[in-house]
């Protein structure tokens, strides 16, 4: 690979936020559970197991993905301001999908951090089938609370589309 062709490695990572408590005086007030930071640190580390360092990290700004982001981030040992959009709260794909094109072309890796049903459908729908098998299978079973998937990206960032980006890995821990 080139220096060039290293410059313009994309990767995309999707994940949703950890478990959270069941109730809260507003649902964008649930903080994460014991189980929620503890899953959250394990999804941290297995990203920074994968090189993954993003560049620009999108999160709801629900506490409990903002919280899952703090102990990702802690756990993969990443100095990255993320970007807290209120939107992402209540985005459907197409507008989570929109938060995505829009960054810069020469952003090498980008995290995604929401809620379901959106990151679920987004990662189902992102995979082209021709990346790794398992990771495909792990997130055809559901996508629960701190499941991260991590996609390469061989388009620009604003022709990310369905079914364009292999799917590189993924992290599904059931239970929380």
């Amino acid at each position: 690979m080139t220096s060039g062709e290293a410059a313009q490695r994309r990767v995309l990572g999707v994940m949703r936020h950890a478990q959270a408590a069941a109730a809260a005086s507003t649902d964008s007030e649930r903080p994460l559970t014991d189980t929620g930071v503890a899953r959250a640190g394990e999804a941290g580390a297995w990203l920074a197991g994968l090189g993954v360092v993003p560049d620009v990290a999108l999160v709801s700004a629900a506490v409990r993905t903002q919280q899952t982001w703090q102990h990702v981030a802690g756990a993969a040992g990443w100095d990255v301001e993320p970007t807290v959009d209120r939107g992402l709260y209540a985005a459907d794909t197409d507008s989570a999908l929109d938060l995505v094109r829009v960054v810069p072309d020469d952003t090498g890796t980008v995290l995604l951090l929401g809620h379901n049903p959106t990151v679920g459908v987004l990662g189902q729908l992102l995979d082209d089938g021709s990346g790794d098998g398992d990771a495909e299978t792990l997130l055809a079973s559901g996508m629960p609370p701190g499941t991260a998937a991590v996609f390469d990206v061989p388009v620009p960032w604003v022709e990310v589309a369905e079914a364009t980006l292999p799917l590189r890995a993924a992290f599904v821990r059931h239970g929380g």
